[in-house]
């Protein structure tokens, strides 16, 4: 039996619906997420922000944390694969690496709604321990990993000091989970705190690179004006 041109098209229209419905149901409950948290965002309304039945997103996620956990797999976790081989074949100076590792960090998550979840996280993990298991596999340890990759590199090629890199991981890591606090917090709320994140990330990596660096340049003298003493 042939279907005619127009029940074709709805047929057509209905299944590209049908492949588009996880991302837009990941889509909506990452914006209900930061916007009202993990505790707070029930998976009625994902459903309905993404235009969709609560039963037909059961269909594709169990329960609300298979859904909170697609969501870090598709906006963080999902992305160290890329900057693991965007490592491998790197080729500048490890100082270009860590502007390279935390500028691209703000492009393709700080910046974005995803940073939200830092914050998500932070304020909410104790109160579930298993999704806190979750989110330290997923993105804490993958994230520390490469991190430490980048200043072991350095140190291996002479061109960082000698460090214990569980305590650079963190040094790294503080202006970028001040950034998205920040962004999700007064940021938002409030102009008294005038902050330009890519300038803020610029100055945090050269500060980092002074301290790590071997041979750290020689900040220039500042020589007071003599004044003149009158003669007694």
């Amino acid at each position: 039996m042939h279907l005619c041109p127009i029940t074709s098209a709805v047929h057509a229209k209905h299944e590209r619906r049908k492949e588009a419905r996880p991302g837009e149901l990941l889509s909506a409950a990452l914006t209900l997420f930061v916007k009202k948290g993990f505790a707070a965002t029930r998976v009625e309304e994902v459903a309905k922000l993404a235009g969709v039945s609560k039963g037909t997103l059961f269909l594709y996620f169990a329960s609300k944390e298979e859904l909170f956990k697609a969501v870090v797999r598709q906006n963080i976790s999902g992305r160290f694969a890329v900057w693991n081989d965007e490592f491998d074949s790197f080729e500048g100076s490890t100082a270009d690496m860590l502007r390279h590792c935390m500028t691209s960090w703000w492009e393709r998550i700080g910046s974005t709604q995803a940073s939200g979840i830092t914050k998500l996280m932070m304020s909410e993990a104790c109160n579930f321990p298993e999704l806190a298991a979750f989110y330290e596999n997923e993105v804490i340890q993958p994230g520390n990993e490469l991190i430490a990759r980048v200043l072991k590199r350095g140190v291996d090629r002479g061109e960082f000091r000698p460090l214990d890199l569980k305590y650079g991981v963190y040094m790294v890591l503080a202006p970028m989970m001040f950034l998205a606090t920040w962004k999700h917090s007064l940021g938002v709320c409030t102009g008294s705190l005038p902050l330009i994140p890519e300038e803020y990330i610029a100055a945090q990596v050269e500060t980092l690179l002074y301290g790590l660096s071997l041979h750290p340049p020689r900040v220039p003298e500042i020589i007071s004006p003599s004044v003149n003493k009158p003669n007694i």
